[in-house]
């Protein structure tokens, strides 16, 4: 359904995209942000999904900015490899990038912004910082606790598990407290709950966030 474009960020930097256009008139545009395995499979299945509900749906590949076309798969090796790409990559590039991807597609109309683990935290960011967004939803956001204080400009929903060894209870319940305007869900979950891919995949869970993340973008995006 999608195809693979090319993004200019303010700062020069080139890079790619995975771009999926609905059939007919869309209703708006969804970012969809990567986790540190890049835009894998399981990243442009998410991407033609938004597309399929009648959104220009784009992927932007944040982690070119450390080796062009990064994808990786989820045993542990994966996961080290995905660590030490985030590890070369500013949280301000990574803004920088989700700018460009909010910019090349907001011409369809409001745009909202969707992201997962490393994107979750990106998507949440987004929120606080970019321009150009109308709605944002963050799943399990490592680093969202460190930038509660951060005020949302937009709409903003986030989704966790209590089973998630990465993000205690403790920050969630930090976040929730900074900010209480915030519709925050907990699942019987762990991290990468969404992803069917993941021996931590959870069916119940993700069609639940799933759901609820749908009709908040069709309430506040299209």
């Amino acid at each position: 359904m999608g195809q693979t474009i090319t993004l200019k960020a303010k700062d020069g930097h080139s890079f790619g995209a995975y771009r999926a256009d609905p059939d007919g008139k869309p209703r708006g545009a969804i970012v969809v942000i990567q986790e540190i395995f890049g835009v894998n499979q399981h990243i442009r299945s998410v991407t033609d999904r938004y597309a399929a509900l009648g959104y220009v749906a784009i992927a932007p590949q944040v982690f070119d900015r450390a080796e062009k076309n990064f994808e990786t798969g989820y045993d542990q090796p994966s996961m080290e490899k995905g660590r030490a790409a985030r590890g070369k990559i500013s949280t301000e590039a990574l803004l920088l990038d989700t700018q460009a991807a909010i910019d090349a597609v907001k011409s369809v109309g409001k745009v909202g912004i969707i992201g997962y683990c490393m994107g979750g935290s990106v998507a949440f960011l987004a929120a606080t910082r970019l321009d150009g967004l109308s709605a944002a939803v963050g799943y399990y956001g490592g680093q969202i606790a460190a930038s509660a204080d951060e005020k949302p400009r937009i709409p903003t929903m986030l989704h966790f598990g209590d089973q998630d060894q990465s993000i205690p209870m403790t920050d969630i319940e930090k976040i929730k407290k900074a900010r209480p305007e915030t519709p925050i869900f907990v699942y019987k979950a762990g991290h990468g709950f969404h992803c069917d891919e993941r021996a931590s995949f959870n069916a119940e869970a993700a069609q639940v966030a799933a759901c609820r993340s749908q009709e908040f973008l069709l309430k506040n995006v299209g």
